[in-house]
């Protein structure tokens, strides 16, 4: 087998192009094989595995540096830079990564998760080359998907204006995560034409050479309008316009021709863009017919891509089939998405209320913009964001929606920790940092029935809000749901030992920790919060003040959330009661099943109980005087 033999990129240079193609193949397997055991990011690893070979085998990595847009794609590159062994623990904890992690490798030059990015860094990195006065290659490889963020437009304007030596690698395979869409994707399409075009043209100046004593004359003609031909039947002339030398389209599973293509690159000055065409999914049939259903995938049979999860319903899924039928009753309901229909749960309401639905791309700042316009017009628009996702429209959320009190319904999903795809996409902010925003209303629901009752109290409440909500499904379904009302928390049970205040799906860890501590004779207060913001201060004042200690839970961040909330109310009341917080501390979470992850930082059941139990025995110590 080829793959025994490669371990780093130097590896490659002695291979002759028939090695790499079996190389290509088996690289394939393997990532197929790994990913059905661990899930992961399929379909655009798939897609890009000649690249990945070519890029290694061209260029003089790592002095050469190569910046991975997302980097959900960098499977291959990972097993060509010194991990295939240690691919098998791909996400796991401890293991490695699926994203670049720079502690992970030398070939690892920027960490990255998030889209869009990937042209600023190298640009950056390309400045810093040659202020120091070194000379190496700085190459960007960003998808077509990410071209409909702004961060990414904004840095083509300046990579092409600043007459750098840089190389862009765009991988155009028409998708995201869902099927691309807009003007960008729109030009792309046009650019695949191409090679037609090229074609036809060399035909036809032969066949117009040849027409007697007027036929020279008429290609000299043609030449001096290349120009305006060109830009009528070629978009390429945008980025040669701003300042690129465009090279392509190229086949992108054509390892000769795109190693071709790179030795031209090595010998150019100044900006470059590298247009790739390449199919997402590619060598495996079922990532090829549905590349968005195995774009992030779950464990699945290798034979026929059948998902292994337990496929019970989650908290997306309930969400989309709310506002479905909340649309029904109400018209001026319209939801937007970022490039993530189908991960969101809005596909029915697409598919049901096409003219009400919008699909912006990967462009979540435009998302926002987009939802305080129609919100300013009297309608009532709903936005689901992935809660990692919803810090890229920070100041969007605060200018757009917040200053003027604008009706929009943020839905913060896959809030708190998502596991295996770790730092760049776990949900730990979003509590803390709408918290500080004026006019926002931030709720978390304990059950799917709650998430449902936020959603209609919403649409009526004409007001910013923010609901989160975890991935997955629900861990308790709560028998009896006090109705909603503005900043009014739940009381679930009582006692007089302790209050346990939690929020969103930490409500049902703190009943459970409450019915361990019971059999101890430890009797707790649970409140559900519901409300960060405004918060429940009256009732938990009430409660509070008549217990020994109050413990708050919560599946964020430990600075700026619930726990903070609480204990200024402590504070402000002067309160003699002992405080304990439950929350992430103030550190990147790195990636890992999530129960693991809980285990590790004292957030499971037990781990809570034996927390609280040693605290009560403190508490009783003092109190004593024994």
């Amino acid at each position: 087998m080829v793959i025994e033999k490669v371990n780093f990129p130097e590896d490659l240079k002695p291979l002759t192009i028939d090695e790499k193609k079996i190389l290509a193949s088996e690289i394939r397997k393997l990532i197929i094989n790994t990913v059905s055991n661990t899930g992961g990011h399929l379909a655009s690893n798939l897609g890009i595995v000649e690249l990945t070979i070519a890029l290694h085998s061209a260029f003089n990595t790592p002095i050469d540096k190569i910046i991975w847009d997302v980097g959900h794609q960098t499977y291959v590159h990972k097993i060509l830079t010194g991990r295939k062994n240690k691919l098998s623990t791909l996400r796991q904890m401890d293991g490695i990564a699926g994203f670049p992690k720079t502690n992970e490798s030398i070939y690892d030059n920027f960490n990255t998760g998030h889209s869009s990015t990937s042209i600023s860094v190298a640009l950056g990195m390309a400045r810093a080359r040659d202020i120091k006065c070194e000379n190496n290659k700085i190459i960007a490889v960003i998808g077509d998907g990410a071209l409909t963020g702004g961060m990414a437009l904004e840095a083509l304007n300046d990579v092409g204006s600043s007459n750098t030596n840089m190389i862009v690698i765009l991988n155009d395979n028409e998708m995201s995560i869902s099927k691309n869409v807009g003007g960008i994707s729109m030009m792309l399409s046009k650019l695949r034409t191409k090679n037609i075009y090229v074609n036809a043209s060399i035909k036809g100046k032969k066949i117009i050479n040849k027409i007697p004593i007027v036929g020279k004359k008429i290609v000299k003609f043609v030449q001096r309008t290349k120009r305006g031909i060109k830009q009528l039947v070629i978009p390429k002339m945008y980025f040669e316009d701003i300042g690129f030398r465009y090279l392509g389209p190229v086949n992108g599973h054509d390892i000769e021709k795109l190693e071709d293509i790179f030795n031209i690159c090595k010998q150019q000055e100044g900006p470059l863009l590298v247009h790739v065409l390449t199919k997402k999914g590619k060598g495996y049939k079922p990532a090829e017919i549905n590349p968005d259903k195995f774009h992030s995938t779950s464990k699945f049979k290798i034979e026929n891509g059948e998902k292994l999860s337990s496929g019970k319903i989650d908290y997306s899924k309930v969400f989309g089939n709310k506002i479905v039928k909340i649309a029904e009753n109400n018209k001026k309901v319209v939801a937007i998405t970022a490039a993530m229909k189908d991960g969101t749960g809005l596909t029915e309401f697409a598919k049901k209320y096409p003219n009400r639905f919008f699909d912006v791309g990967i462009a979540e700042q435009h998302a926002v913009g987009l939802a305080a316009g129609l919100a300013k017009s009297g309608l009532i628009p709903i936005l689901p964001l992935y809660s990692s996702f919803i810090q890229r429209a920070y100041d969007q959320l605060i200018h757009d929606i917040a200053l003027q009190n604008l009706p929009v319904i943020i839905c913060a999903d896959r809030a708190g920790i998502v596991g295996n795809d770790g730092e760049t996409h776990q949900g730990l902010l979003d509590l803390a940092f709408t918290n500080t925003i004026p006019n926002f209303n931030i709720m978390a629901p304990k059950d799917f029935k709650e998430l449902e009752d936020m959603l209609d109290f919403a649409i009526n409440l004409k007001k910013p809000v923010l609901i989160r909500y975890p991935r997955g499904s629900e861990d308790i379904t709560f028998k009896n749901t006090e109705k909603i009302k503005l900043g009014e928390s739940e009381v679930i049970k009582t006692g007089k030992d302790i209050t346990i205040i939690g929020i969103g799906k930490m409500v049902s860890r703190a009943f459970e920790v409450a019915k361990v501590l019971e059999e101890d004779g430890i009797f707790c207060t649970v409140i559900n919060a519901r409300f960060l913001k405004p918060f429940d201060s009256k009732k938990v004042y009430d409660y509070i003040k008549n217990t020994k200690m109050v413990v708050t839970i919560e599946d964020g961040t430990i600075i700026g959330g619930l726990g903070s909330v609480v204990e200024e109310l402590i504070v402000t009341n002067k309160l003699n009661v002992e405080l304990k917080k439950f929350a992430y501390p103030d550190e990147f979470i790195k990636h890992g099943d999530v129960n693991r992850i809980e285990e590790k930082y004292g957030l499971d059941v037990g781990s809570i109980v034996k927390c609280l139990k040693n605290q009560e025995k403190n508490i009783k110590i003092m109190k004593t005087g024994y």
